[in-house]
């Protein structure tokens, strides 16, 4: 399975985020580019990947997204494709992080990654707060992370601060952040360079105490 992939970021970092994208914007997308940058200017070694059906997209083919589960085989070619020797963190934007999710207990259990993060996790499609993607997270045994918008319409702070979750699971906020993290500036003050840069340095403290500092 031939996988295109998208590096950033120093060749010496202490560890490597594997980044797969959201259901509609591809690797290259601006928000796509502004997590991988953030990461990397926190230290890690980048590398992002596109899933068959984006790819298709290039080519003029209007296809839609696949069931999340279905992509699982893609991500793991992903990973092999990557040729990643050093500590790994598997994970996404949105959808490309709950594709992660799926399979990071079985890889977490080989050894073979470090932890899961995820930026904007769908935990439902907007405006079906009913309709939980959490099932899977309720007994997560890898280590992870989720940087979420208090504002997200796939999961608000108020929402998911009902949710039950696994433990290993840690969630940091970003303050007015809608899905792509994005802070009304007149709200907050904050620009969305801020929060990604907010991000980045959880991302950066948690992978360390998981023993895959960044640098």
């Amino acid at each position: 399975m031939a996988v295109d992939l998208l590096r950033t970021g120093p060749a010496e970092a202490g560890a490597t985020v594997l980044l797969a994208h959201g259901a509609g914007a591809a690797m290259d997308s601006p928000a796509m580019t502004a997590i991988a940058s953030a990461l990397a200017d926190a230290g890690f070694a980048v590398v992002r990947f596109e899933f068959g059906y984006m790819a298709a997209r290039r080519q003029g083919a209007r296809k839609p997204p696949p069931r999340a589960e279905t992509l699982i085989p893609e991500y793991l070619a992903a990973i092999e494709a990557a040729g990643i020797t050093g500590p790994l963190i598997v994970g996404g934007k949105s959808m490309g992080g709950r594709v992660a999710s799926l399979l990071a207990d079985d890889l977490h259990g080989e050894g073979r990654i470090a932890g899961l993060l995820c930026v904007g996790y769908p935990f439902h499609p907007p405006g079906k707060p009913e309709a939980l993607r959490t099932a899977h997270l309720e007994t997560l045994l890898t280590p992870a992370l989720i940087c979420q918008g208090t504002r997200d319409p796939f999961g608000s702070a108020e929402e998911v601060g009902g949710y039950t979750l696994s433990p290993k699971v840690a969630l940091h906020w970003l303050e007015d952040g809608d899905h792509d993290l994005k802070p009304r500036k007149r709200v907050t003050g904050k620009t969305l360079g801020d929060h990604m840069a907010e991000m980045a340095r959880a991302a950066a403290d948690w992978a360390g105490t998981l023993g895959a500092a960044p640098c």
